[in-house]
């Protein structure tokens, strides 16, 4: 885990955060995704200070319609 304390922070070094957050960003693409740093857009489309879109543990949730997003792309 890059960042465990929260999420948010981590006691490892620069070197080593960087390095797990470049592992991740790798699997990612393995698997298919085409974002230019698919970690760090995770990350930050959880936090409550985006005003339109949540990830929760339920899935992606619209927060202006009130909705559950699909999370598969057919």
């Amino acid at each position: 885990t890059p960042l465990p304390i929260a999420g948010l922070m981590s006691d490892r070094t620069l070197e080593e955060v960087a390095e797990n957050v470049e592992g991740l960003d790798q699997a990612w693409k393995d698997l298919g995704c085409h974002l230019v740093s698919p970690f760090m857009t995770m990350a930050l489309i959880s936090l409550p200070v985006l005003p339109e879109l949540r990830l929760t543990n339920r899935g992606l949730v619209d927060c202006l319609n009130f909705k559950m997003l699909p999370s598969l792309i057919e």
